[in-house]
């Protein structure tokens, strides 16, 4: 078993989601194909990378990037920073050599994103976008019932991502309220996971109809460099503009014929992270609540009459991912270990060199059909969604 050189760029939220996968996966899935070394946190200044690095296990720290993708010792580069970094760290990595992951959404814009997954594909490194949520083990479940043809024919997807961390008017001006760091609001920060779980399981979105709020105008300015998610309040004080939006609300229509429905807000009171989506088919029915992972509600048409209804599968050893994780179906799985998951396929894909998925092409396809929305919610028309040129990345 190889070691692997991780620089992870970026030590807030998603760098302690990131440092916790690296760390555990080799406990999980074993043997590992490779063993990641956390080997060097990069943030802003010199103070908040030395923290990183204290609190997260990583050997050395650095305020430069820049120094890092120039580091020959390097072998995958973690981007985990705010959406307007993104294109020029991985552009700089793959130029240099290095693997690439990236968090979601992979750019602020389509054609950043484009260039992305131009820059990976002239270099020939692995790359990966993290849309972590598909490695959940009910949501693979549930790709293997469609694959299997145990729903037939795909009819209706209906997705919903629903948080309420913004609802209050008085959470700070976080980044992600501003476009030019994060590129949209809702559409691009959780309506991306919605996208992606329609992809993976139904197949490529064609066009799009959509409505697009912005529901509160202006926030507090925050105070400090960490985003606080709506966990503080200010009252009082200087303010300033949100230009992204809150809410989307989105019908759909795939390639292979399927209709359905998206949405996404970051303003709905009492949702948590409400991640779910249900489809139908014409030999049954697939539910999944993220907030109930564990669990995939599952409906056939050739169950008995007295018997037809929804039921529930708990994921465990017999399910996908299941003998590297609990002993005992529904002991309980959470965030974390779909990072962990995460990180072992990338690790496989480093040490074989195969594809992984999602990648560069699913995160750019990803954002054209963010934009689509976007651009949907501007014109109240429908909007084609342009596809990614066919070839190598042509399979979902």
């Amino acid at each position: 078993m190889r070691d692997v050189n991780i620089a992870l760029i970026g030590g807030g939220f998603m760098g302690k989601a990131h440092s916790l996968a690296y760390a555990a996966m080799p406990m999980f899935f074993w043997p590992a194909p490779a063993r990641p070394i956390r080997k060097v946190v990069v943030d802003a200044t010199d103070e908040l990378a030395r923290t990183a690095a204290d609190r997260y296990g990583w050997e050395r720290h650095s305020s430069s990037w820049q120094e890092i993708v120039d580091d020959p010792t390097i072998d995958v580069v973690d981007i985990a920073t705010p959406n307007h970094l993104h294109a020029e760290i991985a552009i700089a990595a793959a130029n240099a050599g290095k693997h690439v992951i990236c968090e979601k959404p992979l750019a602020p814009t389509a054609d950043e994103a484009r260039l992305m997954l131009e820059a990976v594909e002239r270099a020939g490194v692995v790359n990966a976008v993290a849309f972590n949520y598909r490695r959940t083990p009910a949501v693979v479940l549930a790709r293997k019932y469609i694959e299997n043809g145990d729903i037939g024919d795909i009819l209706n997807f209906r997705g919903t991502y629903l948080q309420d961390w913004s609802a209050d008017p008085n959470s700070p001006l976080s980044w992600r309220f501003q476009k030019k760091i994060a590129g949209s609001g809702a559409i691009g920060d959780i309506g991306s996971h919605v996208v992606d779980l329609a992809r993976y399981l139904v197949g490529e979105i064609a066009e799009v109809n959509s409505l697009v709020s912005t529901w509160i105008k202006e926030r507090p300015l925050q105070s400090g460099g960490f985003d606080t998610l709506g966990t503080a309040k200010v009252s009082s004080g200087p303010r300033g503009t949100v230009d992204v939006d809150d809410e989307a609300v989105t019908l759909v229509r795939f390639s292979n014929g399927a209709v359905g429905s998206l949405e996404a807000s970051r303003n709905a009171w009492g949702r948590n992270n409400f991640l779910t989506f249900e489809i139908h088919g014409t030999r049954g029915s697939l539910v999944f609540n993220y907030e109930r992972r564990d669990e995939l509600q599952v409906a056939f048409a050739d169950d008995p009459a007295d018997r037809r209804g929804f039921r529930t599968v708990y994921t465990g050893p017999a399910t996908p991912y299941g003998e590297a994780l609990w002993p005992i179906p529904a002991l309980g799985i959470g965030y974390g270990e779909t990072k962990i998951i995460e990180a072992y396929e990338l690790m496989k894909a480093v040490e074989t060199g195969d594809r992984i998925r999602p990648d560069f092409a699913d995160g750019y396809q990803a954002a054209l059909v963010d934009e689509a929305i976007a651009t949907s919610g501007a014109t109240h028309e429908w909007v084609k969604v342009e596809p990614v040129p066919t070839g190598a990345h042509a399979q979902r």
